[in-house]
């Protein structure tokens, strides 16, 4: 598929021109994902993100996928300290052991929730009434928040539990990588 970028078309101006991100801007961020694996990707890439710039872990996201079982929670789960190890020395992702670890653990944590829940969609969208997403109206995107009250209330919940690497800031982010919160701004192409 050829990425239009025209010009006069409105898009959000946080993804610029670079191609991929502008891909990610019109075809994933905003639309909403019910679906457990896409979710746990989510988990792990807003995770490793954290204190780094989205484009950033963008352009690892492929190998972030080898690295990590093709985003497979039970595999994930089960990675040892030599995984920790093979994953510390790959350098096509982001090597920060406190980040790597927290996948791993954050992986156990996620199961848990898909057997207390039936899934972790049911636990992730069960904060919202009717599982729907918030539709924000921003005209610029320079506007939207970076956490919220419900971001603060997942995030502690998610804490509570054991996660890391899952603050307030991240959760938001999360969401709204996910279609949880659609920010696209008034007049976006993606909207």
């Amino acid at each position: 598929m050829k990425l239009d970028l025209n010009k006069s078309i409105v898009r959000c101006a946080w993804c610029g021109t670079d191609p991929l991100y502008v891909r990610y801007h019109d075809e994933e961020w905003g639309k909403p994902i019910y679906e457990d694996q896409t979710l746990f990707e989510f988990l792990i890439l807003e995770s490793a993100q954290a204190g780094l710039s989205w484009i950033t872990v963008l352009k690892k996201r492929e190998n972030y996928r080898i690295a990590f079982a093709n985003f497979d929670v039970e595999k994930v789960a089960e990675f040892t300290d030599e995984d920790v190890e093979r994953l510390l020395q790959n350098q096509e992702i982001i090597r920060n052991k406190l980040k790597i670890n927290a996948a791993i653990s954050n992986a156990r944590l996620f199961l848990e929730i898909q057997q207390e829940f039936g899934s972790f969609s049911n636990y992730f969208w069960g904060f919202l009434p009717d599982k729907k997403p918030i539709i924000n109206t921003w005209t610029d995107h320079k506007n939207a928040p970076a956490r919220t009250e419900l971001s603060d209330r997942i995030s502690l919940d998610m804490k509570k539990r054991g996660f890391k690497f899952f603050g307030t800031t991240i959760c938001y982010a999360h969401m709204q990588a996910t279609g949880m919160i659609n920010d696209h701004i008034e007049g976006c192409i993606a909207r």
